[in-house]
């Protein structure tokens, strides 16, 4: 099942299989290197169809919060990312980056651009404490601007396509969550409001960029720090969030879950995944402890993930519940995981160790 190919818009897929965004923090100053590329490279050559790149900064001054996660701006760090889609592309891989605004989620006087406030909706923090700046129609404008030039340049720069990192609690999220949006304003209120700052970004993407060029969008219910955080608690409520970013040009939608095998709603099996399909009608990204036995909060605290079975997850695919399937610390731990897997030979697998997080492995 994981084998079959896959396509989306001008993206073709040798296999069902994506390398997850995981924030690595080993780029100096923001500019990807020679051992980003490569590192990125061994997970292509290891067989793995889409690597969805670390989350990178797009071009707003409160975007970030460390001068090692990547810039997705500025024609150091874009000669780099230049670089690693070569890589990516000579083995026979695909990728896209993923654009971030960290919003709230920024320490104060953080790099890259220390002077810069923290930002948000509202101004609040995940606890709710009023420790921010409330945007303002000219930041909402400013921020729209930075993720189309971002997708602009993905496209001139040869990548396969861009997702929106629109999830986690950081500033997208923070605006389709309730804890952090109490504006008053057409941005705030019900959940359909709410959505309106990642629908004018996702629509300012999709004009700067080619027609059948695509865009991901990730989305998650919880939150970092706030893990049954729920941005919708029912079907209808998740219908009422995803229309808007359809009808502004998402072509997919990636899933974030923990656990990807426990159902998102009562009285049916379907995960988050399963049931963004379901409503929108978009083909979706299932990711969530996919290939190890713990969840992902377990390498913070330095436990190894041992390798467990994907027979559930292949029977699920195999109902069309979900498209492709996204993979994390599996691949940080053997980079030909994707390989082995497809030609069945799971006794070789390696399990992840929280001390690959020490080196670009």
């Amino acid at each position: 099942m994981l084998d079959r190919p896959f396509s989306l818009g001008s993206l073709a897929l040798r296999n069902r299989i994506v390398m997850a965004p995981m924030t690595r923090q080993f780029s100096p100053g923001g500019v990807p290197g020679p051992d980003v590329a490569e590192y990125y490279a061994r997970r292509a050559a290891g067989g793995v169809g889409l690597l969805i790149t670390e989350g990178t900064y797009v071009d707003h001054p409160s975007a970030g919060t460390s001068d090692q996660v990547p810039r997705f701006h500025g024609e150091d760090a874009l000669g780099g990312w230049a670089h690693v889609v070569e890589r990516v592309h000579q083995e026979g891989g695909r990728i896209v980056p993923q654009l971030w605004h960290v919003g709230m989620a920024r320490a104060a006087g953080a790099p890259p651009f220390p002077d810069a406030p923290r930002v948000g909706p509202s101004g609040l923090d995940m606890e709710g404490g009023e420790t921010g700046h409330a945007m303002t129609q000219a930041d909402l404008d400013d921020v729209v601007a930075a993720f189309a030039a971002g997708a602009a340049s993905a496209e001139r720069l040869g990548f396969d396509g861009i997702e929106l990192h629109g999830a986690h609690g950081y500033l997208i999220d923070q605006f389709l969550w309730k804890g952090t949006n109490r504006r008053t304003d057409a941005y705030g209120g019900d959940l359909r409001a709410r959505t309106r700052l990642a629908a004018e970004i996702t629509a300012a993407c999709r004009q700067a960029v080619s027609p059948d060029f695509p865009i991901i969008f990730r989305m998650s219910q919880w939150k970092m720090g706030s893990y049954d955080a729920k941005l919708a608690e029912s079907p209808q409520e998740l219908d009422a969030l995803l229309a808007p970013l359809s009808e502004a040009g998402v072509d997919s939608f990636h899933c974030s879950t923990r656990r990807y095998w426990q159902p998102e709603f009562e009285d049916s099996d379907l995960n988050l995944a399963g049931w963004v399909k379901k409503l929108s009608g978009k083909p979706t990204i299932t990711v969530g402890s996919v290939g190890l036995d713990n969840e992902f909060t377990a390498a913070f605290q330095g436990t190894r993930g041992e390798i467990t079975a994907i027979d559930q997850l292949l029977d699920r695919l195999e109902r069309d519940e979900f498209d492709l399937v996204a993979v994390g610390r599996a691949l940080l731990g053997d980079p030909t995981w994707a390989a082995k897997v497809l030609e069945g030979r799971t006794d070789e697998l390696v399990p992840f160790e929280a001390d690959l997080l020490k080196a670009l492995h």
